[in-house]
């Protein structure tokens, strides 16, 4: 069996003339998106148009064929519909604030773009911190994790989010300073009946501070991960935490009490913040 090393992330270099290029168009999205009068949902449709299709920017639409029209119709957030929408308790002035911003957030996930880690990484941030409720200091998403208000993620300093989670905040999620979630995992703070689909239980999710969810786990609506507790890969999270445990299984149960805490050395970030 092989032995645990201490492998701490790396610095990639980037291109300086990219690098440039990529924290001056943030910048300006951040310029634009921090001015009162700015319209979000033209802004998202421009952003996405010039992703998208930027050989149809200036055309006009009569110009267009109406799968040309259609394909623009995608861009703007006042022409789809998203989930919440639909929800009878959604607090629409403050989902509509923001809907555009999610969009722009998942349709960006769609373009080339989308898979580069570094912009990837940066652009979310910077959206972020106008969806959620509180977005702390070096937050990271990773492709393709869905939100489902937006408006009800608490999220604290240094917390991961892996490729393909689900945050359902429809009820409220909190996660706590340095905490991980992993590639496929689904976060709920909803529940139904279960006779009646339509009587639903919103009671809010916490996530404690350094915890650690992996892979293809579930958690349940109303559960309290406890700090420094674990849920090991594929649980299914019904009831709420110890600290310090580890969890396994459906439905998860404590398998074994982690250790005395391991503190590496400290080693920067890549992918965070250059400090002010």
């Amino acid at each position: 069996m092989s032995e645990y090393r201490f492998l701490p992330l790396r610095p990639v270099p980037i291109d300086p003339g990219a690098e440039k290029r990529y924290r001056t168009w943030i910048g300006g999205l951040e310029e634009e998106l921090s001015d009162p009068a700015t319209d979000r949902n033209a802004f998202c449709q421009r952003v996405l148009r010039d992703l998208y299709f930027p050989h149809l920017a200036g055309r006009d639409a009569e110009e267009l064929s109406p799968s040309e029209q259609l394909l623009l119709d995608q861009l703007d957030p006042r022409a789809v519909t998203m989930e919440p929408e639909y929800y009878f308790e959604t607090d629409l002035e403050r989902y509509y604030a923001i809907k555009p911003l999610i969009w722009l957030w998942e349709m960006f996930d769609k373009t080339p773009m989308g898979e580069n880690i570094h912009l990837g990484v940066l652009f979310r941030r910077m959206l972020a911190s106008r969806i959620f409720a509180r977005c702390g200091k070096n937050f990271k998403a990773f492709q393709y994790v869905k939100l489902t208000f937006g408006y009800g993620l608490e999220v604290g300093d240094g917390v991961v989010v892996h490729r393909h989670v689900l945050l359902d905040d429809r009820g409220g999620i909190e996660i706590g300073d340095g905490t991980s979630i992993s590639d496929f995992v689904n976060v709920y703070s909803h529940s139904h009946h279960i006779t009646e689909g339509r009587d639903v239980r919103t009671p809010k999710t916490v996530i404690g501070p350094r915890v650690r969810v992996a892979y293809h786990s579930t958690v349940l609506a109303g559960v309290h991960l406890a700090e420094n507790s674990m849920i090991g890969a594929g649980a299914l999270v019904t009831k709420s935490t110890e600290p310090n445990t580890v969890y396994v299984g459906v439905p998860a149960r404590p398998a074994v009490e982690k250790p005395p805490r391991h503190r590496p050395p400290r080693d920067p970030d890549p992918l965070a913040d250059p400090e002010p």
